[in-house]
């Protein structure tokens, strides 16, 4: 398989990101991000687990009645990440807003 520029890896990544934070609160397990980025799982989890080196994302372990899972890995966004994300896209719609008004007075 060819490997893929660190330029690529980045956009997948942001992919992951961008996903994550749309369904935020809740997280996604292994399967269901490599599903929705269109890749392989073995691949996509190469990539969450640089993520959450990058404390990007944060692994959950533990089901909602606290087992521990045995083969299978539950993402989310990490709070820090989270919130850059909210604070840009908030940023963004602010621009997004004051242009809509410029023009809208022409």
């Amino acid at each position: 398989m060819p490997r893929l520029s660190k330029e690529k890896r980045d956009r997948i990544s942001e992919q992951i990101l961008h996903h994550l934070f749309t369904i935020s609160p809740e997280s996604l397990f292994t399967s269901g991000i490599a599903k929705e980025i269109a890749r392989d799982e073995e691949f996509t989890k190469g990539i969450l687990t640089e993520l959450e080196k990058k404390k990007l994302i944060a692994e959950i372990k533990k089901n909602k009645d606290g087992v521990s899972y045995a083969k299978r890995q539950r993402w989310r966004l990490s709070n820090q990440a989270f919130e850059a994300y909210k604070k840009h896209q908030s940023t963004i719609q602010s621009q997004q807003n004051l242009n809509s008004g410029v023009f809208s007075n022409i």
